[in-house]
């Protein structure tokens, strides 16, 4: 089986429980958004192997991953964490990068450098947030491997560099397809590149199906509060917002053919649906 299962993950931290009983599989060559308020680092730290769950375990491609070299090549996860020394200068890190993964494009590295304007000369703590991030980025972009990670991959980055590396990355993913997922807070910008999503909210998976599946299956109701409430009633509701007299209801249903009088229906997009399923709404 292609893929990464993770069955029945739970991790905690002292009184902090981080993930509950997650269970859930990234399939080959798909692009997916993982989205929460918390527990997403935790999830790709455990799934690459530096971190360990307190339950559960993780395959790749059938594959148990715990300790295993072989799993763990196929891996690539980049975060806020700096695995090379500071004072290694970017051209050494990425022959050092080839020697750990044979597949590693260095001519791409180098290639992208000079798109992102990166000074492979400098070292590596002198770049500033924003550069650490776009020389991981090109990391990423470059190892060549079936499944990436990308948790906060624009952390710093302004407007041009994060369109550029979003082009980048579906430039590489149409020519090479692999596993990208990519963890973000800015899900207005991730959207447009995703396939599929996935979503924590306290620890526990509640959502994991394709982006366009479950817009399709959810809409916004619009209009007068009173009339809005009327229509809700025994519906099956994630959640509401309210201003003035009027208020918009999202519900986990297809937007119907006929609305009474003063009511208005539309598709919500992925950042409304993300707030209200994170504040108790549940897209099972």
């Amino acid at each position: 089986m292609k893929g990464i299962e993770v069955k029945n993950i739970s991790k905690s931290f002292k009184d902090t429980q981080a993930l509950r009983n997650v269970t859930l599989t990234f399939e080959a060559e798909k692009i997916y958004g993982l989205l929460g308020r918390n527990g997403k680092s935790t999830l790709l730290n455990i799934i690459s192997n530096r971190k360990y769950p307190n339950e559960g375990y993780v395959s790749v491609d059938g594959v148990p991953s715990a300790e295993n070299d072989e799993a763990l090549r196929k891996m690539f996860l980049i975060n806020e964490m700096n695995l090379y020394p500071e004072s290694m200068k970017v051209k050494d890190a990425f022959k050092v990068t080839k020697t750990f993964y044979p597949s590693f494009d260095e001519a791409n590295a180098l290639k992208l450098s000079e798109m992102f304007e990166l000074n492979i000369k400098k070292k590596i703590k002198s770049l500033s947030t924003g550069y650490q991030s776009i020389f991981r980025n090109i990391l990423a972009l470059s190892v060549n491997v079936p499944y990436v990670f990308f948790d906060e991959p624009v952390l710093g980055l302004d407007a041009y560099h994060r369109d550029l590396f979003y082009r980048l990355l579906i430039e590489k993913y149409s020519e090479e397809p692999f596993t990208a997922v990519i963890s973000t807070h800015l899900i207005e910008e991730v959207a447009r590149v995703i396939e599929r999503v996935v979503i924590l909210n306290e620890g526990r998976l509640v959502c994991h199906e394709a982006c366009d599946e479950l817009l399709q299956r959810c809409c916004c109701i619009t209009g007068p509060a009173e009339a809005v409430d009327r229509f809700a009633a025994g519906r099956k509701v994630l959640g509401y917002d309210a201003l003035g007299g009027l208020k918009a209801c999202y519900l986990l249903e297809p937007a119907p053919a006929e609305l009474p009088a003063g009511l208005q229906a539309s598709t919500p997009d992925l950042q409304q649906l993300f707030i209200n399923l994170t504040n108790g709404g549940t897209a099972k």
